[in-house]
């Protein structure tokens, strides 16, 4: 003889499950949750790429050739939203792709450095300063502890060079330990990545310093 049980009709679960065979509500309740956190983490992810792609980017520094202004492995924001390398002035520090001439030896890639000269204008060194147009160039973010300036002869200490229209002569604020347009002559704006804002780790600790 069969079990009454056996033939009781499909209902609601007094414990809480639905239909036979269907999961009980706290089941669907944590696999509803669970679909929620992936699809806010899907979102998340997808911002930050567009906010690294086309508004901001951290990058690191894996040299000292902007030491002391940026020290090796700090970490900088770069701005990317509302950036034209028209806009570039002199001494914003940008962030270019490796130029083709970079034959220096060290760490590949993107580099950092300060921008100098604009197009159409002239550059040359004397002595230990650097000259403008004929003006010298103030530069209070040189190393104190480098009293040659620019310490490796160049091209521009014989003559006044002039930047090419559409390019930048950019020079690392440590001279001594920077390989810069010095070796392979000024960047061309349309490889400017975007200009440098904000500091948010330095010297080993966080910092927040705006440029």
């Amino acid at each position: 003889m069969s079990d009454p049980a056996d033939a009781s009709p499909a209902g609601p679960d007094p414990n809480g499950a639905g239909p036979a065979g269907a999961p009980p509500r706290r089941r669907r309740r944590w696999w509803r949750r669970l679909a929620e956190m992936i699809t806010i983490g899907l979102v998340a992810v997808l911002l930050a790429g567009l906010l690294r792609t086309f508004v901001v980017e951290p990058f690191w520094i894996p040299s000292a050739s902007m030491v002391p202004t940026l020290g090796v492995y700090d970490r900088i924001l770069v701005q990317k939203a509302f950036f034209s390398w028209p806009d570039v002035r002199e001494g914003d520090i940008v962030v270019f792709s490796e130029p083709p001439l970079d034959h220096c030896p060290g760490p590949r890639g993107d580099l950092v450095k300060r921008v100098i000269a604009l197009p159409g204008q002239t550059i040359y060194s004397s002595g230990n300063s650097i000259y403008i147009d004929g003006r010298r160039l103030a530069e209070p973010y040189l190393p104190r502890y480098d009293p040659l300036g620019l310490a490796i002869p160049d091209a521009t200490s014989q003559h006044p060079y002039r930047v090419p229209a559409g390019e930048f002569y950019v020079l690392g604020d440590n001279r001594a330990d920077s390989c810069d347009s010095r070796f392979w002559g000024p960047i061309k704006g349309t490889s400017i990545i975007g200009k440098v804002v904000l500091t948010f780790w330095h010297d080993g600790h966080p910092e927040f310093r705006r440029f």
